[in-house]
Parts: C-alpha cells; sequence; structure tokens
C-alpha cells in the first residue's frame, strides 16, 4: 500500500546502452501522469451554448454566477503541445484546468518544460477498490415467466415498503412529493438489464432518464456493464410488480425518487479497479453539472489499496472533484463504505469530503448502526457519516428479478431520494443549504455518533411547521460524589400502544393497479414492538470531537453512570433519548 502523493515524478530511466549491448533496452511503459495547467487566458466562452437549461437554471436559482473561470475550456494551444509529447490524453479537466495522460518517464520530463505546463504529478500504479459490490442476503429467485410478475416472499415485500417508509414515503406522497423536476446523475459500475426491467418501466415511458454515457469506453450505452448501478436505480426510481390482476404494471415505489429525471454515467469497472476510475468520476461531475444535475449520488468508496487511512480527508482528487460538484450548486450523496467490519473500518473517499452527505447503513430489524457500514470520523475530525438509512433492501437486479441486498450502496440512493423530495418542496434552498437542513433533520439530531451520524432523516422537519418544537425532558443527569448518572423520567418509560394493520397497506401511486398481495402486511416505521428502546450517549472533548460513544439498550430507568473524573478536563457528555438531547459538563 503505497501513498496517494500528487508530485511530480520526472526523469528518464537509465542512459542508452554501451556499444557492446547486442540488443537494446526494452522502452520503459507507459504509465499515467497529471499534467497542471498554468492558465486559460484567451478561451472563448459562452455559457448559454454549453450548460443545457436545467445547469442554467439551477445556477439562476441558487444565485450563482452564470459561469466560473473553472468552466471555461483548456487551452487549445496548450493541449496540442501535450497530445503531440504523450501516448495517450485520458482525460481533460475543465475544473482542475488539467490534463492526465499516458506517458512513459522520459515524455513526462518532457512534457514539465513545455509552455503552460506548470507540474506534473505520477498517479500511484496500483490498484483501486471501490465498495460497489452487493451482498446478497437471501437466495437468487428464479426468474419469472414474460407474462407473470416475479415472486417476492412477504417479508421482502415487507422490506420494501418499510425502506422507504421510515424515511416518511406515506407523508411525501399526501404532499405530492416524488422528486418531479429534480434531475439525478448516478455514478456507477454499470446499469445492465435497466433498459428492460419492469420495474423501470414507467420510467423508460415517460423517457426520465434524460442522458447516459459511459466515461470508461467513451459511448452513450451504459447497459452492457455490471449490475450494481441497476440495483442502486430501483431504491431511487424502481417500483415493485403490482397485483395478480395487473401482471407486470407498476407497483409501489421502492425509492422515492420515482418522478425524478435521471443521468446515467458508467465510471467503475467491475472486476478491474485502476485510477482511471477516478478521472472517470470527474468527468462525469463536469457532464452531469453540464446537464443540469441537481443531485449525484455515488455509491462508491475509494480505501485502502491506494490510500492511507490519514489521506481520507478530503483532499484526494474525487473529494477534490465532489466539492467543487457541491459548490457549483449539486448535492452530492456518497455511500460511506463497507469496511465497518475489516481492518480498515473508516469511511472512505469522496465521502469524507466536508460538502458531502454520506450515507451510512442501519440495520432494519433493530434501526441501529450495520457492523459492515464504515465508520468516521474524516481524518481531519469532522462528523462523518452525515446521516444513515437502511443497509439492508429489496431492490431490482438484472433479469427483472428483485432481490435482498446489502451494503451502504442502497442506503444512499434512498437518501438521495428523500433529498430530492425535500428538495422538490423547499426549491428555494441552495445545495449547501440542503446539506445543512438534512443533518438536522436526522432524528438524533443534535446529538450524532460517528456510526450513523445525525440518524434517519425524518419528512416531519420539512413537511410539519412545529417539527422543530421543543420536546420534553426524558431524563435527568444526577451528579454524585464520583458519577454522574443518567436517569429515566417515569413518563419516559411507558411505550405507546401501537396500532395493528388489519388490511395491507394501499399503493402508493395513483395509476398503482391495486392493492398488494393480502400476504404483505403494512410496514412499520422502526423496529419491532418487542425491541427495546435505545439511549445514544457520547463523550466530547473541547473540539467537540468524541472520545467514546455507545448505544444502550434500556431496560430500567438507571441507564448510564460515568465516573465524573472524566470530565474533569473540559470533556462533555451528551445523551439522547426518545428524541430528547441534553449535554452536561463541568
Amino acid at each position: 500500500m503505497r501513498r496517494f502523493l500528487l508530485i511530480a515524478c520526472l526523469g528518464a530511466l537509465a542512459g542508452a546502452p554501451t556499444a557492446q549491448a547486442q540488443t537494446a533496452a526494452p522502452a520503459a511503459p507507459a504509465t499515467r501522469y497529471w499534467v497542471a495547467l498554468a492558465d486559460k487566458n484567451g478561451t472563448a466562452f459562452d455559457p448559454q451554448a454549453y450548460f443545457s437549461a436545467p445547469a442554467r437554471a439551477r445556477r439562476a436559482r441558487q444565485h450563482l454566477p452564470a459561469f466560473e473561470e473553472s468552466d471555461r475550456p483548456v487551452r487549445a494551444d496548450y493541449l496540442a503541445r501535450i497530445r503531440a509529447a504523450v501516448d495517450t490524453v485520458t482525460l481533460i479537466s475543465r475544473w482542475f484546468n488539467a490534463v492526465a495522460v499516458r506517458a512513459t518517464p522520459a515524455q513526462a520530463a518532457a512534457l514539465g518544460a513545455l509552455p503552460g505546463v506548470r507540474a506534473v504529478a505520477a498517479w500511484p500504479q496500483q490498484p483501486a477498490r471501490a465498495a460497489v459490490a452487493a451482498r446478497r442476503v437471501a437466495p437468487v429467485p428464479p426468474a419469472a415467466a414474460a407474462d407473470e410478475p416475479p415472486y417476492i416472499a412477504p417479508e421482502d415485500y415487507r422490506l420494501a415498503r418499510r425502506q422507504t417508509a421510515v424515511l416518511g414515503a406515506p407523508a411525501w406522497q399526501r404532499a405530492g412529493l416524488d422528486g418531479r423536476g429534480l434531475r439525478i446523475a448516478l455514478f456507477d459500475v454499470g446499469f445492465r438489464g435497466v433498459d428492460a426491467h419492469p420495474a423501470f418501466a414507467a420510467l423508460r415511458a415517460r423517457h426520465g432518464i434524460v442522458a447516459t454515457h459511459d466515461f470508461l469506453a467513451n459511448r452513450p450505452d451504459v447497459y452492457r456493464g455490471g449490475s450494481h448501478g441497476t440495483e442502486v436505480l430501483g431504491c431511487l426510481a424502481g417500483r415493485l410488480p403490482g397485483g395478480p390482476s395487473a401482471a407486470l404494471a407498476a407497483g409501489p415505489a421502492l425509492g422515492l425518487a420515482p418522478a425524478a429525471d435521471y443521468l446515467l454515467a458508467r465510471t467503475e469497472r467491475a472486476l478491474r479497479e485502476t485510477l482511471s476510475e477516478e478521472e472517470a468520476w470527474l468527468a462525469a461531475a463536469e457532464w452531469a453539472d453540464r446537464e443540469g444535475a441537481d443531485i449525484i449520488n455515488s455509491s462508491l468508496a475509494y480505501t485502502e489499496q491506494r490510500y492511507f487511512p490519514e489521506q481520507m480527508n478530503g483532499r484526494s482528487l474525487v473529494a477534490r472533484a465532489a466539492a467543487l460538484a457541491a459548490h457549483k450548486g449539486m448535492l452530492v450523496v456518497c455511500a460511506a463504505g463497507n469496511d465497518g467490519d475489516t481492518d480498515w473500518v473508516r469511511i472512505g473517499t469522496p465521502a469524507d469530503a466536508d460538502s458531502v452527505l454520506a450515507v451510512g447503513g442501519l440495520d432494519p430489524d433493530t434501526g441501529l448502526h450495520l457492523a459492515f457500514s464504515s465508520v468516521g470520523p474524516s481524518a481531519d475530525r469532522r462528523v462523518k457519516p452525515d446521516v444513515s438509512a437502511f443497509g439492508i433492501v429489496l431492490s431490482t437486479t438484472p433479469g427483472g428479478r428483485y432481490e435482498r441486498l446489502e451494503g451502504t450502496s442502497f442506503a444512499s440512493p434512498l437518501v438521495a431520494g428523500f433529498a430530492a423530495c425535500a428538495w422538490q418542496q423547499r426549491r428555494g434552498l441552495t445545495a449547501a443549504q440542503l446539506y445543512g437542513q438534512l443533518r438536522a433533520a436526522g432524528d438524533l439530531h443534535p446529538y450524532f455518533d460517528y456510526a450513523s451520524g445525525y440518524g434517519l432523516p425524518r419528512a416531519a422537519f420539512f413537511l410539519e411547521k412545529n417539527a422543530g418544537r421543543a420536546v420534553e425532558p426524558t431524563f435527568d443527569f444526577v451528579p454524585n460524589d464520583s458519577l454522574v448518572a443518567v436517569v429515566l423520567r417515569p413518563a419516559a418509560t411507558t411505550r405507546p400502544a401501537q396500532e395493528l394493520p388489519l388490511v395491507a397497506d394501499a399503493p402508493d401511486a395513483p395509476d398503482a393497479p391495486g392493492p398488494p398481495p393480502p400476504s404483505a402486511p403494512a410496514p412499520s416505521p422502526g423496529p419491532g414492538p418487542n425491541s427495546p428502546p435505545y439511549l445514544y450517549w457520547h463523550l466530547a472533548d473541547r473540539r467537540g470531537v468524541l472520545r467514546r460513544y455507545e448505544v444502550r439498550a434500556v431496560t430500567q430507568r438507571l441507564v448510564l453512570q460515568v465516573p465524573r473524573r472524566l470530565l474533569r478536563g473540559g470533556d462533555a457528555l451528551r445523551v439522547e433519548f426518545n428524541g430528547y438531547t441534553a449535554t452536561y459538563s463541568e
């Protein structure tokens, strides 16, 4: 594992062979270099011609300038000299005023002497690893006949309804919010089967996929690669099959933004990961900006095969690209990663960028952090992940199937759909304001930890006028000589009765063909009635950095006792229970 260093790596290999040599030495292989340019002087640029109408409207809506220096093209004369000096140009970046190339060390040395070249840096050669592999948690179901919907087990149908219900699907639907008018870009490994899967029939019928591009093969077709993007798109715009009388007609949505428009970008290879994927991510971000994306969902994470833990500080190429996308008015939503139960443990990049909404995974059975979901903080001690959603879901897979999958790859699009509904409801927000409000909407806020962030976003935060009202205290801090005890108030220990459904819930779409199968009961919005309530607590230092955090199942009123000596250095004890958060310090 080598450090990812953006420094010049110049110079040729050993000199020419001596006269006694019988054969010439083999040529040095071409490797990747990043060529930073000095300026954009004299470049002509017409933002009306370059940006699509939705892109111009997004900028105007957020009071952003029509264009910035970073939008102007790379100078043609600089580019021509570089093309003539190297084997291949693999990327031209307006945003960074730079060019990525394949070149020999000798060619790289010559590049550094060209007019307009500010610096030449060697890319590392080790492969990357992106968190794009979804783990199946149920056997692959058999393919259904063409004239009948696929079988979905009742427990899977229930999961499909709960993964959106916990994010406020019924409330969003009552408010008529479904992502309409928003453009969402997906960066992934491929979207095999999206062009034929019945879950996307309604999306295709309304031409909701407005643009596609494969940034690795440089072609518009994104339906030949892997299927991870198909699974991710299912958590945004896929639909369950309709009732038995409607065969393949559209049923309830698997995500919260079935009416949004989509830009599909292939930026990843399924089996071989190289730095070209980060270059492709940057190219896709510039493309998404030009095409008018409001939201970017990136269910990818780069970790130990390219970086050291201390480099998860928002300064990698892909993290800087994500931050610049946010600066240009796009909300960037990223999976935290699936390394929580590995030696790496922590979030990957670009989820480490400070303006990227990093999403962790929750267990649908308990509502708690899933062991495989990567944890924070970032290397410079910022709160990551930002929020969380179900990391075990039902989604779409090629062949017209639906499968139970796990990974933060699917928590991320669930939250991206939530963000689309929120932005549709509060269209005047800037991307930065929306980012802040999504964090504030977390069901744990203002409490946070490095496993769940601020928790599961609440639709009520955006839809109810009194969502921010004061919450009645549910516990008290009781200090004594050596300990600070956290004692629940009697009223907080009484759990309200839960009304059990008598019939299945109705479909969420006006044109849905009828009620779901009777075997699929209505979803509950959280852990089951037999699960214990949970108390969250952490110790934070003067800078707000957590020294320790924990979740405890509540079985008695005296839940926690913290030694007071731990608080005398300026640390603060913060506790959250049933929506109430309080802090104790000395």
